[in-house]
C-alpha cells in the first residue's frame, strides 16, 4: 500500500454511491494514506452513501446539499473543528433540470441555467473561498469537467458552457490562489455509466463510441480517475496547477 497521502486531510463531495467518480477517488486517496470528509446530498443518497464513508474510516461526515444555506459553511466549520486544517477538496458535483438538459442550448430557461451554474461551477468557487484559510501550507482543489466543454458532444447540451465556464473559474483560481501554495486544476474523464451521467439522453451510444475509436479502445473506469486525482493532490503534482488534465483513453485527441 502506498502512503503518498501519509497525514493529508482532505474533502470529497459528490459521493451519490459506489458507481461514482467521486467514490473511486476518495477509494484511491483512502489507500495512498489520506484522512476524508465525506458528504451525501440528501437523506436518500445517506442510504448509500454512509458505508463507503464507513469504509473508509471517515471521521467527517454529514449532509451537503450547495443549494441550502449554510450546509457548505457547516462542513468547513466541521473541518476547522476536528482538524484545523485542510489539504485537498475534491468538488465532483454537477446539475441541470432535466427539461433544460435535452433540450436546445438556445432555448434552455434563465432559471435552468443560473441552477445550474450555481450548482456546477459557483459552488466550486464556494468552497475555495472556504478552503483557503484552512490551507496553511498550501493544499491542492480538484474539479470535475467533460469534453464538451471545450467541443460539442451531441446532447450534452447546456452542461457544455457550464463545464467550459469551470474550466475558466479553474485557470482564475489556479492564478488567485498561487501565491498562497494552493494548486488548481480540473480532470476531465471519458464517459463512465454513473447516475448523474445516466440523465444525457442516448448514453449508452456515446459510451460505446468512446470505447470503439478511443486510441486505447476501452472505457476509463472511476480507478483510472481515482488513481490521477490521487497523484494530483499529491506531491508529484506539487508543480501543475491551472490545467485541465483528461484520463479518457485518448478520446478527446480524435476529432
Amino acid at each position: 500500500m502506498s502512503h503518498g497521502l501519509h497525514g493529508r486531510k482532505g474533502l470529497i463531495v459528490g459521493i451519490a454511491n459506489d458507481r461514482s467518480i467521486a467514490w473511486g477517488c476518495a477509494r484511491a486517496m483512502h489507500e495512498a494514506g489520506a484522512e476524508l470528509a465525506v458528504t451525501w446530498v440528501n437523506d436518500k443518497a445517506r442510504t448509500f452513501v454512509e458505508p463507503l464513508a464507513e469504509s473508509v474510516r471517515a471521521p467527517i461526515r454529514m449532509p451537503l446539499d450547495v443549494e441550502r444555506e449554510g450546509e457548505l459553511e457547516a462542513v468547513f466549520a466541521a473541518i476547522r473543528e476536528t482538524w484545523g486544517r485542510l489539504d485537498f477538496v475534491l468538488h465532483a458535483i454537477a446539475f441541470a433540470p432535466r427539461e433544460d438538459l435535452h433540450g436546445r442550448v438556445v432555448d434552455c430557461s434563465r432559471a435552468g441555467f443560473a441552477r445550474a451554474m450555481d450548482v456546477s461551477c459557483h459552488s466550486f468557487l464556494r468552497m475555495a473561498r472556504l478552503a483557503e484559510p484552512l490551507m496553511h501550507d498550501g493544499g491542492a482543489l480538484l474539479t470535475l469537467s467533460y469534453l464538451g466543454a471545450d467541443e460539442v458532444i451531441e446532447n450534452y447540451g447546456m452542461m457544455g458552457p457550464v463545464k467550459a465556464a469551470l474550466e475558466s473559474a479553474v485557470r482564475y483560481l489556479a492564478a488567485e490562489l498561487g501565491p498562497a501554495g494552493i494548486r488548481v486544476n480540473a480532470v476531465s474523464p471519458g464517459p463512465l455509466p454513473t447516475r448523474a451521467a445516466s440523465g444525457i439522453a442516448h448514453f449508452e451510444r456515446l459510451l460505446d463510441d468512446a470505447a470503439r475509436r478511443a486510441p486505447l479502445r476501452r472505457l476509463v473506469d472511476i480507478d483510472d480517475v481515482g488513481a490521477l486525482c490521487t497523484f494530483l493532490v499529491g506531491d508529484g503534482a506539487r508543480a501543475m496547477t491551472g490545467d485541465t488534465l483528461f484520463v479518457d483513453a485518448g478520446y478527446h485527441i480524435l476529432n
